[in-house]
């Protein structure tokens, strides 16, 4: 028999919630969830998921903002910050 350990962490009590609500319904308490995510883990030699930076709402509203200024022709653009500031004081 492997021997065991303790592991404490620290987490969001609503993210804990949530994933013991979760773990809950597919049959699973949390040590058995964590055990399979880091064996998963040690199997892969990496982060058993895709990681990637997905932007929100208001990054997305933001960079279209962004995009349609680029493309607008009544919007002044600079190339050196002494035009730029020149114009911000007048």
């Amino acid at each position: 028999m492997n021997e065991s350990t303790n592991v404490s962490i620290r987490m969001d009590v609503q993210l804990k919630k949530q994933a013991e609500e979760l773990f809950s319904d597919l049959g699973l308490n949390m040590t058995t969830a964590m055990t399979m995510f880091l064996r998963q883990a040690v199997r892969r030699q990496g982060i058993p998921f895709e990681i990637s930076r997905v932007p929100n709402a208001e990054t997305i509203a933001a960079m279209k903002e962004a995009e349609s200024i680029t493309h607008d022709p009544n919007v002044k653009g600079y190339t050196n910050l002494d035009d730029l500031f020149r114009d911000l004081k007048s």
